[in-house]
């Protein structure tokens, strides 16, 4: 990523619209960018905060946490115990809804267990392995798997099937519709949170155009963003596509992402 960006600089581009794969390493060449008047958005993964103008964020990290738990307490009760396959333990998306995750279980669901939080680097192979890891391990004493990627998701869901324990096991996590489907439609997974990532890249180019145009400036509470209205602006520079989405049997069909 930071080559590309030291070669928008060169080329003297009018705006950089970046989701950040490391924050802090990309900070420095993102901070040259905006010192040389090019505008800097961000959308999906933030960088650090003084080295760009917008954040365009998918979901508030608590409303995520908030989902997610939402749904395996409606699955599997208020005293589940549960494992996390995650990227690793620093991607900066997943660690902090992880946190939000423990803070959110901390308030309203005392009772519940958490097991464990494995990496698997986002890789499908590891993910699987990870997941059936945790099944093996913990055994009845394991309610319940979150996935916190796209891949750890259904591989997780992959790994329960294998060992035959759909309806006993519940998985939970972020994943795409199309992934999903064939272990929705089997009723192996009961819901998939996520955002609609369609929306996500309308919304983040209509917010660096308004930026590019003057048309959102710090202070504003809210930026129009074509066929998705007013989007509203929190924390001072971040603009909400709105609350996660939830992908279950009613719905997952309409979808083809």
């Amino acid at each position: 990523q930071i080559t590309f960006i030291e070669n928008y600089i060169t080329r003297g581009v009018d705006g950089i619209l970046i989701a950040a794969n490391d924050p802090v390493a990309i900070a420095p060449v993102l901070t040259r960018a905006l010192e040389q008047g090019i505008h800097v958005v961000g959308y999906d993964a933030n960088s650090e905060p003084h080295a760009r103008e917008w954040i365009v964020n998918q979901a508030e990290f608590n409303g995520i946490a908030k989902g997610l738990m939402d749904a395996l307490a409606e699955e599997k009760g208020e005293g589940a115990s549960f494992g996390i396959v995650t990227s690793t333990f620093t991607t900066p998306n997943h660690a902090r809804w992880i946190a939000e995750m423990w803070a959110y279980t901390n308030e309203c669901y005392p009772d519940m267990t958490w097991l464990e939080t494995v990496e698997a680097q986002e890789d499908a192979i590891l993910s699987f392995n990870q997941a059936t890891t945790l099944i093996n391990k913990y055994g009845d004493d394991l309610d319940a798997l979150f996935g916190m990627t796209s891949v750890a998701t259904p591989q997780s869901a992959e790994a329960v099937t294998q060992a035959g324990l759909c309806g006993e096991v519940a998985v939970v996590g972020l994943a795409t519709p199309n992934a999903m489907r064939p272990y929705v439609q089997a009723e192996c997974v009961k819901s998939v949170v996520l955002w609609n990532p369609v929306d996500l890249g309308y919304a983040s180019v209509y917010v660096m155009r308004a930026v590019v145009d003057g048309e959102l400036q710090p202070g504003d509470s809210s930026v129009s963003a074509g066929r998705l209205g007013e989007l509203q602006v929190v924390n001072g520079s971040e603009v909400l596509l709105g609350p996660p989405f939830v992908f279950n049997i009613d719905n997952v069909e309409e979808f083809d992402f």
